[in-house]
């Protein structure tokens, strides 16, 4: 199957969990709408455009995927363990925007007005949110992880998908240990070393100095993983093993931090996460943000789900 493949509806009676990175479909959300400057607001002036773009993201993915489940994951902060390990952890991320700041709530209650859970624990990514609950409800139950965020491969196994939101409208690649490895040439667990190599400019942490993407792809098929490299560091070209050397402390750290934390300390049981929408309170909702164009899009939604 082509990573750009969707898969086929779950079989009657199992269990599809999907599993949302609300940050990263917010932002996404926001800049998708904010075209030329022009933000959506209410009458009374509060802003609506990344809250809407959210949602249409959401509500597609809903259809596409047709989850029995959806529980949304939110970052806490910008304190982490991670920053705790390496204070320039994410350090060189700007600012939100001033329109978007508002609607980082308001986007919690519209979730919840779908009786849809919003888990997120300070402390923690979502991430690490999303990573708990995959490995928790993916030994009984199909689970997929929308997001736009590379990151979350590692979390990909037989019974965890990872959905990357690609551009365009019900744009999705879509990988399983063998579209991963097919498309990618990596297993989920050589990502998170492929990351202790190779640094991550988003989340600020450098990895090995002197070591791109090419090279690390080169010495994890060849020795499987970043303690395989280690133990055969007399095994390698002189100024990879300069360069490995050089940073080995930092080698291991950027291994911590790229690591998604899957034992976080979670409580959000299945059956809480039910996709079963009350019309009507989402109508409400949607009726009070002046979110009109979304109520038929919802009402057609929940009626055939």
């Amino acid at each position: 199957m082509e990573a750009s493949a969707i898969p086929a509806a779950q079989l009657p009676g199992s269990n599809n969990v999907l599993l949302v990175d609300g940050m990263a479909l917010l932002f996404r959300g926001y800049y998708a709408n904010s075209y030329g400057g022009y933000i959506r607001k209410t009458k009374a002036g509060l802003p609506t455009n990344a809250v809407f773009g959210f949602m249409k993201y959401l509500l597609d993915a809903i259809k596409t995927f047709k989850p029995t489940h959806v529980i949304c994951c939110w970052d806490m902060g910008s304190k982490t363990f991670r920053t705790e390990k390496f204070t320039n952890y994410k350090a060189n991320r700007p600012e939100a925007p001033l329109e978007l700041i508002p609607q980082f709530e308001l986007v919690k209650e519209v979730v919840a007005s779908f009786d849809i859970p919003n888990v997120g624990i300070a402390g923690y990514e979502a991430d690490d949110c999303i990573g708990t609950l995959s490995r928790k409800f993916g030994v009984d139950s199909d689970v997929h992880v929308l997001t736009g965020d590379h990151d979350m491969l590692q979390l990909v196994s037989e019974r965890v998908k990872v959905i990357i939101m690609k551009k365009g409208a019900s744009n999705y690649a879509v990988y399983d240990p063998e579209t991963l490895l097919a498309e990618k040439q990596l297993t989920a667990a050589q990502f998170i070393d492929l990351k202790g190599l190779i640094g991550d400019t988003s989340d600020n942490y450098p990895g090995v100095k002197g070591i791109g993407e090419k090279t690390a792809v080169k010495l994890l098929l060849e020795h499987g993983s970043i303690d395989g490299i280690v133990a055969n560091l007399g095994l390698l070209a002189k100024s990879v093993k300069t360069k490995i050397e050089a940073d080995l402390e930092m080698l291991h750290l950027c291994r911590e931090l790229a690591t998604i934390y899957c034992e976080a300390p979670i409580e959000c049981a299945l059956e809480e996460s039910l996709w079963s929408p009350d019309f009507r309170k989402v109508h409400d909702k949607f009726t009070e943000l002046e979110l009109n164009s979304l109520v038929k899009e919802v009402e057609r939604l929940t009626a055939v789900s």
